[in-house]
């Protein structure tokens, strides 16, 4: 088995051993990683104290068709060669699934999405898998197929003989962690002034909402995307396979497990693949998934950068075509952004003179598209806070917070009620979806109508207005949007 992007791919691995000179060939679309698993498996295998037959060893990894990378298959091959020598039978091996990198001396060294391979190997109808023992913790989030950890070659053989018991994957292995809020932060309570910049995090992470925070330096703007990572909801078990799965394709993780909604802040300079993703392994988009993905000062990221993120904002996926090959990864992120008004930052502040022309202003200000603004949910402007309200004493034990996030913890419940299932937002829905689930009262109906018309509103922002007015409605408790809930929902469009 080998991973395909989210998804993975079986492999058989067959073997074949004839007279002739003593030769040890790989076939079947391997490419160079595999081809040196030659010298490794010859190496595992003689180390471990067994013989490595002395006669021409042909391996075939099927389908032919399927390109194949990294050394998941070193088991499996040096598994396949004990068979053909004898020293192993075939029964020993059937109807059981092996993946695992192979060190010179035999151990067995874990691999990169192990979920996959799991998932893969169970999704077959195979009842047994052998793994490397390290990567039992992320392996101990799958049930349904019975799941062993190897160390060595020499152990997995004396398994296979009936000799020795293999640790087994097991949910106990791990405990889902909960949030302590008393721990780090930075949490609202930390920040200053701007309660309404506050608020419009509130119900951004309460939808879901796709947010933008505009303001000088200084104001805090940072803070608040870091303070929103704070408010997110704990994982359900389903998510934190999913964004586990991720890191561990990505090369992230392959021992631990993620317990915590990932927070991603990647630097302007990054590339298009990086954030993006590519063939080779996701990008910081799907490392994002069911979290936060951060972009400060995000004008100054390249445009090309910016305009790739149009589709995977509105599908939540990206899909990455090559010649020979199609891959998928998920990216469902909540995207918070800041910017400053213009290239010096202080435009508009009433307590530094902005040094930029007017033509410098505009060229910085239009570096984010109209498609882009149009998938964003939120824009809320920040003012620099005073120095003499710096030094104010700080609540004690984070109360805003956890106020905040009880309030937003309930909203999102309104939400899976209303929707039927988790990891469902208001932000998820299609236009057809609003018209069909969600109800506005008649003087919330005026409004809307009034405002499109003066706001010039695209369809796109006609819809996610009303869905910002429903998790403002969610977090009010109430069954219907009303007037004041779509008000403020449009104090925060842009302008």
């Amino acid at each position: 088995m080998v991973p395909y992007g989210f998804e993975g791919k079986l492999v058989e691995v067959e073997g074949d051993m004839s007279r002739g000179l003593p030769t040890f060939n790989i076939v079947g679309m391997a490419n160079k990683t595999i081809n040196e698993a030659k010298e490794r498996v010859r190496s595992a295998i003689v180390n471990s104290e067994f013989s490595f037959p002395d006669k021409r060893v042909t391996i075939n990894l099927a389908p032919a068709e399927l390109p194949k990378d990294g050394a998941y298959l070193d088991l499996p091959i040096a598994l396949s060669i004990l068979v053909l020598s004898g020293q192993l039978i075939k029964t020993d091996v059937a109807q059981k699934a092996f993946v695992g990198e192979l060190s010179l001396n035999g151990e067995i060294r874990p691999v990169k999405g192990i979920i996959n391979l799991i998932q893969t190997a169970k999704k077959a109808g195979y009842k047994e898998i052998y793994i490397p023992s390290n990567n039992l913790p992320q392996a101990s989030l799958i049930s349904g197929i019975t799941i062993y950890g190897a160390e060595s070659l020499i152990d997995l053989y004396l398994a296979l003989k009936n000799q020795l018991m293999l640790r087994l994957a097991d949910p106990a292995l791990f405990k889902l962690k909960k949030a302590n809020l008393s721990l780090s932060g930075p949490f609202l309570d930390h920040i200053r002034g701007q309660n309404m910049a506050k608020r419009a995090m509130e119900i951004a992470v309460a939808g879901h909402h796709n947010i933008l925070i505009s303001g000088p330096p200084g104001a805090g703007k940072t803070l608040l995307a870091k303070a929103g990572a704070y408010l997110l909801p704990d994982l359900s078990p389903d998510e934190m396979v999913d964004i586990t799965k991720i890191y561990s394709i990505a090369g992230l993780a392959t021992d631990d497990v993620i317990f915590e909604r990932p927070f991603r802040s990647p630097h302007h300079t990054a590339s298009a693949t990086s954030v993006i993703g590519g063939v080779a392994g996701p990008g910081e988009i799907s490392l994002a998934n069911k979290g936060i993905l951060f972009l400060d000062e995000i004008p100054e990221f390249p445009r090309s950068v910016l305009e790739a993120l149009r589709q995977p904002l509105e599908d939540k996926k990206i899909v990455i075509s090559r010649a020979n090959q199609k891959t998928i990864y998920p990216a469902d992120f909540m995207l918070v952004a800041t910017m400053n008004p213009c290239p010096c930052g202080y435009f508009g502040d009433p307590s530094h003179e902005c040094k930029c022309t007017e033509t410098q202003i505009q060229n910085y200000q239009k570096k984010l598209s109209g498609p882009l603004f149009d998938r964003i949910d939120m824009v809320v402007n920040v003012e620099r806070v005073e120095n003499k309200d710096l030094r104010s004493k700080l609540m004690k034990e984070n109360h805003e917070h956890i106020v905040v996030k009880n309030t937003i913890t309930e909203a999102i419940k309104r939400q899976r009620a209303r929707y039927g299932r988790d990891g469902i937002y208001n932000s998820s829905l299609s236009s057809f979806q609003v018209s069909q689930l969600l109800k506005l009262n008649s003087a919330a109906e005026s409004l809307l109508a009034s405002a499109s018309e003066k706001l010039n509103l695209s369809a796109r922002a006609y819809f996610k207005t009303i869905k910002v007015a429903q998790t403002i409605t969610d977090l009010d408790g109430k069954s219907e949007i009303q007037q004041k809930h779509l008000a403020e929902a449009l104090t925060f469009r842009r302008r």
